[in-house]
């Protein structure tokens, strides 16, 4: 592409996968001689994606990854347009026809499936939509159902560990965080007092960091109750890493701390494999699981031995699915689009977890991006990219009535925000504003009139 045609590109997503590929791909045809305009759609008004509405509000440091994406947006190479989906306000059909390229960057926003009997009783979660609640993302209900006192989450990762985690702290402990008012109220109404972690695997096949596991330590007024029986099993298993030997070391230390003082508990159970929620059409009252060993071989057995516990709601945190677009080839089977190295066709591209499935940290999904626009430039380069029709696409959304936010509007929802914090009784860093059209409101910039 010469200096006077510049390469157009559509990204949908403004996650990290999305910014980053946006970021490398401005370098990497500037590096080229060329020029290229970018335009990052997003479905939701505010920018950031997982990282606004699916990391726990008490892991700012993890938010500190904000920093550089903001850097990345307000240089001004990339044009974000908030509050815009693809399918509903415009087709990727109409989209592929104004840019060269489009690389979609959506994500996994749902969790996975988990197919065992019981599973869709009331009272059964998914671990996406309770971080979406207390994330406070603005398409999901404003209250969430803490009435049980024993609870239970099925999963042994960091997601897992998180909402065990916000379920077993007293919700004044959140008052410091990014928490909306509604999730602060209902953190803190809350009537939880045990929390269940169950994994199928020892504690050598924990899929958790260590730095999530030794904050679980710190939580105030918890005990960490632990079965020594599970220890032995897992006593032959050789350490994967040295990460897992730091989380070894962790576990054993929390083994022989006394218990019994605190008003909440938080319970790891290993070697549980889930068969079956227990319950009626009122909803969860127990869980029923296989006990499992480690083989031979290195493979997970089945023991025969089952097991039982009451609690009264159930999140699984699995993994998540990948989010499709409507108009695009998507794997049903394993939640991604279809690609070859992020490659699905001249013109269409992918990266993140909607690539590669929902795997891997945010640190990994900056060379993810590489691979994926290292297909756009080569592809632009080869000629194989169709001319796109001229004209802004925000003339036809303004056609169409839609109102959408720009990088100027969240500055202004982002200073709003700010300055709700700054002003609350127990002074925050922010408090997010959950009301979608309240955030269209006060990115007011950015709106176009109706």
């Amino acid at each position: 592409m010469t200096s006077s045609a510049p390469l157009r590109v559509a990204i949908v997503g403004s996650g990290p996968a999305g910014i980053y590929a946006g970021n490398l791909l401005s370098n990497a045809v500037a590096e080229n001689g060329g020029t290229v305009a970018i335009d990052l759609f997003e479905s939701l008004p505010a920018p950031y994606g997982l990282i606004r509405y699916g990391v726990s509000p008490d892991h700012p440091r993890i938010k500190g990854v904000v920093d550089s994406l903001h850097h990345m947006l307000n240089d001004g190479d990339i044009r974000f347009l908030g509050n815009i989906e693809i399918g509903r306000d415009i087709a990727l059909d109409e989209l592929r026809e104004r840019y060269h390229a489009v690389i979609l960057a959506t994500g996994a926003l749902r969790d996975a499936a988990l197919d065992i009997p019981g599973i869709d009783l009331p009272r059964s979660y998914g671990a996406a939509d309770f971080v979406a609640w207390y994330d406070g993302h603005p398409d999901v209900p404003r209250t969430w159902p803490l009435d049980q006192t024993q609870v239970a989450v099925i999963g042994n990762g960091n997601v897992a560990l998180d909402v065990a985690r916000v379920l077993a702290k007293h919700g004044e402990d959140m008052r410091t965080t990014d928490v909306p008012d509604n999730v602060l109220a209902g953190l803190e109404g809350s009537s939880v007092t045990d929390v269940h972690v169950f994994g199928r695997r020892g504690p050598s096949g924990i899929k958790f960091t260590p730095i999530e596991l030794r904050e679980l330590g710190e939580v105030r007024d918890l005990d960490l109750i632990l079965d020594d029986a599970d220890f032995e099993l897992d006593a032959d298993t050789v350490p994967a890493s040295n990460q897992v030997k730091v989380m070894q070391r962790i576990l054993n230390s929390w083994r022989d701390r006394e218990v019994g003082q605190a008003s909440r508990r938080l319970h790891l159970h290993f070697w549980h494999t889930p068969v079956a929620v227990l319950g009626d059409e009122s909803g969860v009252t127990g869980l029923r699981f296989e006990r499992t060993r480690p083989g031979a071989d290195g493979t997970l057995e089945r023991t025969g031995e089952f097991r039982e516990y009451e609690v009264g709601a159930v999140y699984r945190a699995i993994g998540y699915y990948g989010t499709r677009v409507e108009g695009a080839p998507f794997d049903e089977a394993r939640g991604v689009v279809p690609n070859i190295g992020g490659s699905v066709e001249p013109g269409l591209y992918a990266t993140g977890w909607v690539k590669r499935g929902p795997i891997g940290l945010i640190g990994s999904t900056k060379s993810d991006a590489l691979e994926t626009i290292g297909h756009v430039v080569a592809d632009a380069a080869a000629g194989l990219l169709s001319a796109p029709v001229e004209g802004d696409i925000l003339d036809l959304l303004a056609e169409r009535g839609v109102r959408h936010t720009d990088w100027a509007g969240w500055l202004e929802l982002d200073a709003h925000e700010r300055a709700l914090g700054e002003n609350h009784e127990h002074r925050r860093e922010r408090v997010k504003v959950v009301d979608r059209e309240e955030q269209v409101d006060i990115s007011g910039a950015g709106v176009l009139a109706l």
